[in-house]
């Protein structure tokens, strides 16, 4: 039995030429019969069924790694790189800083070498993890950069950083834990208040129900208050959070039977979104339902009533305010912001409005508010209509000239008008909407 030196890279031991065979190994050394023979080391250790025992004991998980980026002018191997290291830097530190000494005890690990080889130049990155101080570490990293030759070639190492390994995973585990604890509390609170919905849909499941072609709550028609939204989504929206006497004027206008409904309520409530489109809808809402309207609830500014909470959609009911109150100020608001925009009305060119139109002004005054009637070639009126019946009214009509509409022409009137061949429209207000081949008066510009 012999007992040989083990080899990091490439070394060679003797091996018997008949049967080879490993019994023991004490650290730093392998213990082999051998009769004769020289092979390579790896070769023995995929015959024998070992791995190879780099540096004798096995080093525990390193303080620092040296990290340093290598430059040569000629091509070198790695095992070149290697040995220059161990090599060049021998006696160079004194006899308790020899390398190869370091990593038998296990102080120092295996050197890492990544090259590449690009037009016949070597460049690459040496990494040396150690189990030293931190002073021992800076020493060994300053002594590599004193190797200047490797093989025939000028070389040149120069050492980028010296990391600290546990505080990097100190760092790693701190920023893991924070973002494990986010997850952790967030899917806490969304699982909450899924269960929250789950549970409270239970009171609301089934309940939106419809009034001529208006999405409402089940207590809308019966209640003596109404709230009236704009769209079928703020309904919902109440609905989940158990308010059940809202309904929506679907955004095309308000509605004869919308106007009805108000009539029977003591108490109507205008919830609009807060936004210019809301407040627009809630002057219209003013001309079409008058002193029927009572109140006034807003959405906090640029939000929607469907997206609200229930704690948000509570505060603004209460906070409602008297609607007589309220529609002069978001009127004047709006005529500031016009006014910015576009100019001040006698900053304006007047309205040419044709003889013919002015002529209708007779026939306007007595119709009933949010009617319509289609003017007609021989100047006879048709039957007035309501908002909702308007576009049936169209389809029948033919020759007319002109409509009259006692309310707010929108850009769903403009269509109606367009698709009946109307070229003229005199209303009492009208939204910023235009149409191309409708002309729209209102009777200021009379």
């Amino acid at each position: 039995m012999y007992y040989l030196p083990a080899f990091t890279d490439g070394g060679l031991i003797p091996y018997g030429s008949a049967r080879t065979k490993c019994s023991s190994h004490v650290p730093g050394r392998i213990a082999v019969f051998v009769p004769a023979g020289w092979r390579d080391y790896s070769r023995f250790c995929g015959t024998a069924g070992l791995a190879p025992i780099q540096g004798g004991i096995k080093m525990a998980e390193p303080k620092y790694v040296i990290e340093a980026t290598i430059r040569t002018d000629g091509t070198v191997q790695r095992k070149d790189v290697v040995g220059a290291i161990f090599g060049q830097t021998e006696g160079l530190l004194g006899e308790s800083l020899q390398l190869r000494a370091m990593q038998r005890k296990g102080r120092i690990g295996h050197v890492d070498v990544e090259l590449q080889n690009q037009r016949g130049k070597v460049q690459g990155i040496i990494r040396l993890p150690t189990m030293i101080d931190q002073v021992t570490t800076a020493v060994i990293a300053a002594a590599l950069e004193t190797i200047d030759r490797i093989g025939p070639c000028q070389a040149n190492i120069k050492v980028q950083k010296i990391e600290n390994v546990r505080s990097a995973k100190r760092t790693q585990v701190v920023d893991r834990a924070k973002n494990l604890l986010l997850n952790l509390v967030n899917s806490g609170a969304e699982e909450s208040s899924s269960i929250l919905d789950e549970v409270r849909s239970v009171l609301t499941l089934g309940t939106e129900t419809n009034h001529h072609g208006m999405t409402c709550g089940p207590n809308a028609i019966e209640s003596n208050a109404l709230i009236i939204v704009e769209g079928r989504n703020d309904v919902r929206n109440l609905l989940k959070h158990g308010i059940k006497n809202a309904i929506a004027t679907m955004g095309s206008g308000i509605t004869e039977e919308l106007v009805e409904l108000a009539k029977k309520k003591s108490n109507v409530t205008a919830f609009m979104d807060g936004d210019r489109g809301g407040t627009l809808l809630l002057v219209e809402l003013e001309g079409a339902l008058g002193n029927k309207l009572t109140h006034v609830a807003l959405a906090p500014e640029s939000r929607e009533v469907e997206h609200l909470e229930g704690k948000v959609i509570t505060k603004c009911l209460n906070q409602k305010t008297e609607a007589k109150k309220i529609i002069g100020r978001l009127k004047a608001d709006l005529q500031k912001q016009d006014d910015e925009v576009l100019g001040k009305k006698e900053d304006l060119a007047p309205v040419v409005v044709p003889d013919a139109v002015r002529d209708w002004k007779e026939s306007f005054e007595g119709l009933a508010k949010n009617k319509a009637c289609f003017v007609l070639e021989d100047g006879e009126l048709s039957e007035p209509l309501g908002a909702s019946k308007l576009a049936e009214g169209a389809e029948n009509v033919s020759g007319a000239v002109g409509m009259l509409f006692n309310g707010k022409i929108t850009s769903r009137t403009l269509e109606i008008a367009k698709s009946a061949g109307v070229p003229h429209i005199l209303a009492s207000s009208v939204n910023e909407d235009t149409m191309e081949g409708v002309e729209v008066f209102v009777l200021s510009d009379l």
